[in-house]
């Protein structure tokens, strides 16, 4: 008899390794609940709710603060170190400051336009150039900078970008990003301070005394305060808009947004190495939920909440694409080709004129999906399930079907057994005559794999 645990609070329960075949989770509470290596066959978690219980959701905030407070801390080095350009009495911190802003501007214009990694590679060859040019001490200097820019970019980016998730996990973005203005305004603010400071010992004590020495501390200090506001501010900013792109998906910087679903997804629940075959997630929440490694066979996840937000591993929801139709069931006009999209569940979806060049559907369930003008040239369908799919248009060109390709009750009038291309644009049409179509339950005879020379 299947377990049942319909509606229940199953918060930080441990489900790992063990029997659930069939079990019923139906609107239960399963946050934080550790389905490691579990067998789930045909479960139903409809309507569940997993990810982070609310003391896993204020950890990870805090640590989120603690990230926000390193990266504070490199950003007063940076200022530092750009702070020199208010330094009147040694030239040399004049050269090393003015470079060192020209630098980091050029950082934040390539990592806008290009990437983290563009900038790593920017950053190397800068290094190089100016220590071949310039003396060692000031090379030194200017290298000092560059890595505190860079490791201030990763850590706002990386703090910022965890804030979303665990928005989702407990809403805390709002505290996550002050934390993260304060820490860093209030460090690069502090940088300057003490820079500050520094000038004024030096005129008083070093430098000579009197109202020229006091207003060379007064516009340093100044100067040093307003460039650092205005660093803070660009920075926060900055950080932002990265941690925004990396959100919605931006390829540039997909691999901050890999980390930070990860790290929001510390002591969420876990189904990692669980076999989930044809279990039921309809309407289920699913932020913050490990899915690495778990068989994923017919998973149904129509109308889940929050599926961009679980940590794939290598499954198929790592493709946001992907995510989206199996939340919504509409995928017309999407590019599947060459993705290995084995087991995956299209079941009722829209995927008209949609394309599977060369991509695995095996042991997907397409049970009632509009296939009309898709093309599935070269698609592999072994074991894959038509029942009641429409393919009237489609284009099968060497498609990989076998005898365990299901095709009952297929809804089909015709299709082409060749993708028209400017060579050859003929798409030989099935039946031949284009006045004809196929009779129902034909198209199946049509296609079954016997029957490959024929189509051809």
């Amino acid at each position: 008899m299947h377990q049942d645990f319909f509606g229940q609070n199953l918060r930080g329960r441990s489900f790992k390794g063990q029997n659930l075949e069939g079990a019923n989770f139906s609107y239960a509470d399963i946050r934080s609940a550790n389905f490691s290596g579990a067998n789930l066959k045909g479960a139903n978690f409809t309507g569940a709710k997993a990810g982070l219980q609310k003391r896993w959701a204020i950890f990870l905030v805090c640590v989120s603060w603690v990230l926000s407070g390193i990266s504070g801390f490199f950003s007063a080095f940076t200022g530092l170190f750009i702070a020199f350009i208010f330094d009147s009495p040694h030239p040399l911190n004049q050269v090393v400051g003015w470079t060192s802003l020209i630098v980091v501007i050029v950082l934040f214009i390539v990592i806008l336009d290009q990437g983290l990694k563009s900038a790593l590679a920017v950053t190397l060859a800068l290094t190089v150039v100016l220590a071949v040019a310039v003396a060692f001490p000031f090379t030194l200097a200017l290298a000092f900078t560059l890595a505190f820019t860079l490791a201030v970019t990763l850590a706002f980016a990386v703090a910022f970008a965890n804030a979303c998730p665990l928005a989702v996990a407990g809403d805390f973005a709002l505290a996550v990003s002050i934390a993260l203005a304060i820490a860093n305004a209030g460090a690069g603010a502090l940088a300057f301070v003490f820079n500050g400071l520094g000038f004024f010992a030096f005129a008083f004590l070093g430098g000579g005394t009197g109202i020229a020495a006091s207003l060379s501390f007064v516009f340093a200090f100044l100067g040093a305060f307003v460039l650092a506001f205005v660093l803070a501010v660009a920075g926060i900013l900055f950080s932002a808009n990265i941690g925004r792109r990396a959100i919605e998906g931006d390829e540039k910087y997909s691999w901050i947004r890999n980390i930070a679903i990860a790290f929001a997804a510390i002591g969420g629940t876990s189904f990692r190495s669980s076999d989930l075959t044809d279990v039921n997630f309809t309407a289920a929440t699913l932020k913050s939920t490990d899915f690495r490694k778990a068989i994923l066979i017919r998973t149904c996840f129509n109308k889940t909440k929050k599926l961009d937000f679980v940590r794939p591993g290598t499954t198929y929801l790592q493709k946001a694409q992907v995510v989206s139709v199996l939340e919504t069931g509409v995928g017309q006009d999407s590019n599947f080709d060459r993705e290995n999209l084995s087991g995956i569940n299209f079941k009722g979806a829209n995927l008209i004129d949609a394309s599977f060049i060369g991509a695995n559907l095996s042991q997907a369930n397409l049970q009632d999906a509009d296939l009309s003008r898709a093309k599935l040239v070269q698609a592999q369908l072994n074991g894959t399930d038509l029942t009641g799919a429409t393919l009237t248009g489609a284009y099968i060109q060497d498609w990989g079907i076998t005898t365990d390709t299901k095709f009952d009750g297929v809804r089909c009038e015709y299709v082409y057994i060749r993708l028209p291309t400017a060579y050859n644009p003929d798409p030989l049409r099935k039946p031949d005559n284009n006045k004809e179509v196929f009779a129902s339950g034909e198209f199946a005879d049509f296609s079954k794999p016997n029957d490959t020379a024929k189509q051809s």
